[in-house]
């Protein structure tokens, strides 16, 4: 027997032929080199008799299965659309909707879908007002989903950089404070921009006013705000590759943080920083000009994410824990590490 693939129309008009002639599956299998049940699942497809097969319409009718995207026919079923939908404009994130599918249908493993087919689904809505309300319901808002690889890096290399695989371990066991993670959120055109900080044990978030992207201006921001945190709390600092980190010898020379820089394309190796960039969109909203916000405003969007309760806190909130690691610090009995 040949290789599998999908019938074509020749092949099509000679099984409508055959079977308007009397001839059985398997006859029609040899002639066409198939299998006899290749025949069968072709024929019971269009649920229609042995006289009434049509190679057109059967050609139709494939065309229409190929195009039809199969995570919308997933999603479809007992209203996990509208329920996805709802949940979107709730501001929840395909994650957060995947896990809850989870938990609400634990036995129902038909419920289940994970956030990667809830992506797809939203992705493949025909273009119209629709699709731009939910994709405008991602945090990220793309009209296009990236794929998840995007080949080697071809950035400049920054000089004497660190990797994060010579990290010291402690950082990577959320024990002891005073670790960073830190990027840029870029406004329209990528002529302003905003630096993020967030505090790996803690979750508190501190953010910088930036005059531009570039390495200088860079340098001088993260400074600025490192120089707002206590000594004890400035250890280390995990960035990405992004240019702008060009001057990181002497970002550690004036705060004492040491800086490290995540592999390329690896976001979940600075998880919280992602996190929390993502969160900021809702107050900085892509496309806008970031210039406009004072320091003063910044330091009030901060503080609206580091007074938010944490689950992994059990209630408390990351301006909390950030307090009392700074009171243990500050107690004459209390050793910071």
């Amino acid at each position: 027997m040949g290789q599998h693939q999908e019938l074509s129309l020749d092949e099509r008009i000679e099984i409508q032929v055959r079977r308007g002639q009397g001839a059985t599956l398997a006859a029609i299998g040899r002639v066409l080199d198939r299998a006899a049940s290749t025949i069968s699942r072709e024929l019971r497809r269009l649920r229609g008799d042995a006289a009434g097969y049509r190679a057109d319409a059967a050609s139709r009718h494939a065309r229409a299965l190929r195009h039809k995207p199969r995570v919308i026919r997933k999603l479809a079923g007992m209203g996990r659309w509208r329920v996805l939908d709802a949940q979107l404009r709730q501001g929840w994130s395909p994650r957060q909707v995947a896990l809850r599918l989870r938990r609400d249908n634990p036995t129902d493993a038909k419920a289940h879908v994970s956030h990667e087919t809830i992506y797809k689904a939203i992705y493949l809505v025909p273009r119209g007002e629709l699709r731009r309300e939910l994709i405008g319901c991602l945090r990220q808002g793309r009209s296009a989903r990236k794929p998840r690889t995007r080949g080697e890096d071809r950035r400049g290399k920054i000089p004497d950089m660190q990797s994060i695989h010579v990290r010291p371990p402690e950082v990577a066991d959320r024990l002891i404070p005073g670790h960073w993670e830190g990027d840029l959120i870029k406004g329209a055109g990528n002529r302003s921009s905003v630096g993020t900080l967030v505090e790996r044990m803690t979750g508190f978030v501190v953010l910088a006013k930036m005059t531009s992207a570039r390495a200088a201006d860079a340098l001088e921001g993260f400074a600025q705000a490192l120089e707002t945190v206590p000594k004890a709390l400035r250890k280390t600092l995990t960035y990405d590759q992004g240019r702008e980190m060009t001057y990181h010898a002497a970002l550690t020379q004036r705060t004492g943080v040491a800086v490290y820089f995540a592999d390329p394309h690896s976001p979940w190796q600075r998880g919280s920083n992602e996190n929390i960039n993502g969160l900021l969109r809702q107050y900085l909203p892509k496309g806008t000009n970031l210039a406009v916000y004072s320091q003063d405003e910044l330091n009030a969007i901060a503080l609206s994410l580091n007074t938010r309760p944490r689950e992994r806190f059990a209630g408390q909130t990351p301006l909390e824990r950030y307090t009392e690691i700074i009171q243990l610090d500050q107690a004459p009995t209390g050793v910071m590490q």
